[in-house]
């Protein structure tokens, strides 16, 4: 007989909260040295865009980490891991969803608004059951 797997605790309203507020002080800089390398040191915007992605993922994974998902006692070097695998999936699935949704002719707003959306809640599954678990 297969061994039955329990199944997680649905996510508390502390996580979801956790979870938006980490996911927007990433985005604030993401964007904000995006901004500065720019602005300031005149770096081309795709470069200055892989450094904002990368102080964006520290952010993000820090405060997931140590805040979001922090009952879970996931060793850091695992988690750190299979996280940043997330982030490079989500961030590959926001552009082949976005330019997917433009192809097709949506409004840019509302294909950004529903792709932003989606790949959240698929990141917040990912993260939750997958990139911060102890065992």
């Amino acid at each position: 007989m297969p061994e039955r797997r329990s199944m997680p605790e649905p996510a508390t309203v502390g996580q979801v909260l956790a979870f938006i507020g980490v996911g927007a002080a990433a985005a604030a800089t993401h964007f904000g040295v995006v901004l500065a390398l720019v602005g300031q040191l005149a770096w081309p915007p795709l470069i200055a865009n892989v450094f904002g992605f990368a102080c964006a993922f520290c952010v993000s994974f820090l405060g997931h980490w140590r805040l979001t998902f922090a009952e879970a006692d996931a060793p850091l070097a695992r988690s750190l891991r299979r996280f940043f695998l997330v982030a490079l999936a989500a961030f590959t699935l926001n552009e082949a969803l976005y330019a997917l949704l433009l192809l097709l002719q949506f409004d840019y707003r509302f294909a950004l608004a529903f792709v932003l959306l989606t790949v959240a809640l698929i990141t917040f599954r990912l993260a939750r059951r997958w990139a911060f678990v102890a065992s």
